[in-house]
Order: C-alpha cells, then sequence, then structure tokens
C-alpha cells in the first residue's frame, strides 16, 4: 500500500482525485502545487488563491468549493488535523464529513492509506464490491449488510483485505 501523511494536503490530493483518472488528476495537482507559494498546499495558500485561478488550474467549481470549504474549516479548528491521528475511527469519519465534498468514502481512505488504520472496510467502494463479487461468485454487487458477514474471519485486517480485493480486479498475477 502507498502511504501519504495525514495532512491537510492528503485531504487535498483526495478531493482532487475524486472521479478522475490517475493522469488527470496528477496534472491537476502538479498545476496546483505550482500556483502556490514555495509549492506548498496549505489552508493559508488556498485561500489566497483566487477562485478562478484554481478553475484554470483545471479544478471544477464543485472541487474548488469543497478545497476552499476544507481549507476554511481547517483554519477555524473544525478540523484538526493533529488530533485525528489518536481519534476513533468513528470520530474521525464525524470530523472529515463536516466538510463539502468530503463524504464516508474519502474519510474511510484518509483512514486507510494516511492513519493506517488496520480495520476500515469501505462497504460504499465500487472495487471492493466488485472484488467481493468475484471472489465470491455472487451474482449481485454485495450489499453492505452483505460484505461486513462477508469479513468477519477478514478482523482485524480488513484495511489489508480491502487492498487485495483492489489488487484482485488488476488481473492475474504472473509469477
Amino acid at each position: 500500500m502507498e502511504y501519504r501523511d495525514p495532512t491537510f494536503e492528503t485531504l487535498v490530493r483526495s478531493i482532487v482525485f475524486q472521479q478522475l483518472s490517475g493522469t488527470v488528476a496528477r496534472v491537476i495537482l502538479s498545476r496546483l502545487h505550482g500556483a502556490l507559494p514555495e509549492e506548498r498546499i496549505t489552508p493559508e495558500a488556498i485561500l489566497k488563491l483566487r477562485i478562478p485561478k484554481m478553475r484554470k488550474l483545471g479544478l471544477s467549481g464543485a472541487k474548488t468549493e469543497y478545497i476552499r470549504d476544507l481549507a476554511r474549516q481547517t483554519q477555524a479548528g473544525v478540523v484538526r488535523f493533529e488530533e485525528l491521528p489518536e481519534a476513533p475511527d468513528e470520530d474521525v469519519i464525524a470530523a472529515l464529513t463536516r466538510v463539502k465534498g468530503i463524504g464516508v468514502w474519502t474519510a474511510q481512505m484518509f483512514l486507510i492509506f494516511a492513519l493506517r488504520r488496520p480495520d476500515v472496510l469501505p462497504v460504499g467502494d465500487l472495487g471492493v464490491r466488485k472484488a467481493i463479487q468475484q471472489a465470491y461468485s455472487l451474482e449481485e454487487l454485495p450489499k453492505p449488510g452483505k460484505m461486513e458477514e462477508l469479513a468477519v474471519p477478514w478482523r482485524p485486517y480488513c484495511s489489508a483485505a480491502s487492498w487485495y480485493l483492489w489488487r484482485s480486479l488488476d488481473g492475474i498475477a504472473e509469477i
């Protein structure tokens, strides 16, 4: 798994990558870095960047609004990144989903890839759902309850299981 630091910048990165190909998202993120002082993504730098400039970088109107809301809430102390590593998963999800554009899925990805939590099962993730469907020869995509039931033996390592499920969709590995 590729981990990131549990920071404001990591969450901005997650917003930029939402519903985009990795290639396109990396270009936009690179442009965003280049438009900021010292190429650092901070709440202060984001709020100084004008909205039309953010749009010219390739950010949609919605993503621009989400990133700016995250910056405002971080500056106001509503989201406290320094407290998240010690907070229970449910509290992290509650804190992050207060921000426009950050849903449970994004919060769960932050738990897995930034906070390195070992037992997160992203039941809303289409890739995990498809992989479970394939692995268990299910006729339909599993619903959250079914996923939780199947994941009982994976506990307390659902994050690792999810990673393997995502990788299983990459095709058959050659040895």
